[in-house]
């Protein structure tokens, strides 16, 4: 099988960054093989009733990687894993870490449309997935898969379906089984600088983008995530529902096995489940989107559960509020921080400090982690002096190797001196706090997940009553931002919002379905007829705000 088209590059000098000691030459496989040596019974997976040791998940990931080898999987072999957060998930990372091969992890929400062209754009040689997530059989949409991908060779299913039927289909405990105790080719191990994984993000035109991130650069964001937190081996982490995010991999995963902490997991969305789980295991840190802990204020004043145990929570994934952060310390955990995340720098770029001062851990996304270097530039690309608003680029151990496949994107995305452009506009304050301003590009960030209004405008434009669509977000305090369609129907014609938001559902993600359909007559044009977007989005927001108001 071929190696992966970036290459590997040369081994580098072994370092050592000031974040307690770590080498920056560590590889996600040697961080575990350290962790289970020094602590093997120390508890690093809880997932319903079972529990996984750090032990434990270096032998079944032993395990699992030889078997892949016995199937041919080599260094720079692509392995899509499309699980929900389940242990598997966890060993079948650390399994294609052992090999050097590189991991795709994909949201098992996807669509089939959606999941077909990730896994033809990343080359997957195997996939490892869930026979069956609620309704969904994965079993019989891999089968058709399987007939249309020509480079995806084999199918890995957690399940207890009989599967004899097909010889390129694997069950995920028969490997486990079979590859005990056996031994794989170690003949070119991985080094740090190796691509590690390719973490799928929307693009400029909602087509999904490849970022490829190395060993070195997720370990080190964990770590330094890990720190800024203060997390260490008694601490108890609830809130991860996305192992396939970039947050889920690094600072989820990876953060809690630095650091020895447990990771209690989450495999579906639901505010009353996370409070239970940090009842039930006496959690002590919170991470979470805004939606999860919105929600979860809600959940809590129905009926109340004892959080005494939290003692931090983090957010990221979308703006929040002032109001809504002294709510949640004062309703859920005592110390909430805030992180300004990105999957392009493996995670985090800035977070509050349990010790910044209380104006500053409300008010911006904090300093830049250890190693980060962030500067504010203006359209011309110049560094803007302190206290200006500007484009956010970001320069540090994070940033990624580049998006698999698209030289030209990747040369658009970075500099001249190396930073990678992030598109969101911010200010850097005398302090050296990072303030969030808005977003240079289109993106809506609902609950978290990127929504770019063309994909779902052209999706509302090939209904037949509908002549035209525009797609903006709209402040909402559960989901951080609603998605908002304005449609102008044809003359004559009769359609209602549901049957839009349906029309919708059948080809996009739950997620980038509009959550609110607004008839008009006309949209705000330019002296060249073209839609004024920026107008028409400060009118849908104006009257969002003014319908939210409350009647007196």
């Amino acid at each position: 099988m071929s190696a992966s088209d970036s290459g590997s590059l040369p081994k580098k000098s072994k370092r050592v960054d000031s974040v307690r000691g770590r080498p920056a030459d560590l590889t996600v496989a040697a961080a575990l093989a350290s962790r289970a040596t020094t602590d093997p019974e120390g508890t690093f997976l809880i997932h319903r009733d079972q529990t996984v040791t750090f032990g434990q998940m270096e032998t079944r990931s032993e395990a699992l990687a030889a078997s892949l080898s016995g199937l041919g999987i080599e260094p720079g072999d692509r392995v899509a894993v499309v699980l929900p957060s389940w242990p598997e998930f966890v060993i079948s990372m650390f399994a294609v870490a052992k090999l050097g091969a590189v991991m795709v992890p994909l949201n098992p929400r996807l669509t089939a449309d959606d999941l077909r062209y990730t896994l033809r754009h990343s080359e997957a040689t195997v996939a490892i997935t869930a026979e069956t997530v609620g309704d969904l059989d994965f079993l019989q949409l891999f089968e058709d898969l399987l007939v249309q991908l020509p480079e995806l060779q084999y199918l890995i299913t957690v399940g207890e379906e009989d599967l004899w039927y097909d010889d390129r289909v694997f069950q995920f405990e028969d490997l486990l089984s079979a590859g005990g105790g056996r031994d794989y080719p170690a003949n070119s191990p991985p080094v740090a600088d190796d691509v590690f994984a390719i973490v799928y993000t929307a693009g400029t035109t909602g087509k999904p983008k490849g970022v490829e991130l190395t060993h070195a650069n997720l370990l080190q964001i964990a770590g330094s995530t890990a720190d800024a937190l203060g997390l260490d081996r008694d601490d108890c982490v609830v809130g991860i529902m996305a192992l396939f995010h970039v947050f889920g991999l690094g600072p989820g995963i990876l953060g809690s096995l630095l650091s020895g902490a447990t990771l209690v997991l989450q495999d579906e969305f639901g505010p009353a489940g996370a409070l239970d789980l940090v009842e039930r295991h006496r959690a002590t840190v919170h991470y979470g989107v805004p939606t999860l802990f919105v929600a979860e204020l809600r959940e809590q004043a129905k009926a109340p559960r004892d959080l005494g145990s939290l003692r931090r929570g983090l957010v990221a994934g979308a703006p929040v509020s002032d109001e809504f952060v002294r709510e949640a310390q004062e309703k859920i955990c005592p110390e909430l921080l805030i992180a300004y995340s990105l999957t392009e720098t493996s995670s985090t770029v800035c977070v509050t400090r349990p010790d910044d001062p209380e104006g500053k851990r409300i008010f911006t996304v904090g300093r830049p982690l250890e190693n980060n270097v962030v500067k504010i530039v203006g359209p011309d690309g110049a560094e803007l002096p302190v206290e200006s608003v500007g484009e956010i680029a970001v320069r540090g151990p994070g940033v990624m190797r580049g998006y698999y496949r698209q030289p030209g994107e990747t040369s658009n995305s970075f500099d001249p001196d190396g930073y990678f452009l992030t598109g969101d506009l911010g200010m850097e304050d005398e302090e050296g706090f990072i303030h969030l301003v808005g977003r240079k590009k289109e993106v809506i960030i609902r609950s978290g997940s990127n929504v770019y209004p063309r994909e779902v405008e052209d999706r509302l434009q090939s209904h037949p009553a509908i002549r035209e669509a525009m797609v903006a977000g709209v402040p909402d305090e559960l989901l951080g931002e609603a998605i908002c369609a304005c449609v102008l129907p044809e003359e004559g014609a009769i359609v209602t919002g549901q049957e839009l938001q349906d029309w919708c559902s059948v080809t996009l993600a739950d997620y980038k379905v509009p959550d609110v359909v607004q008839f008009m007559d006309e949209f705000p044009l330019t002296g060249t007829g073209r839609v004024q977007r920026g107008e028409l989005s400060r009118l849908i927001r104006a009257a969002h705000a003014e319908a939210a108001e409350p009647k007196t």
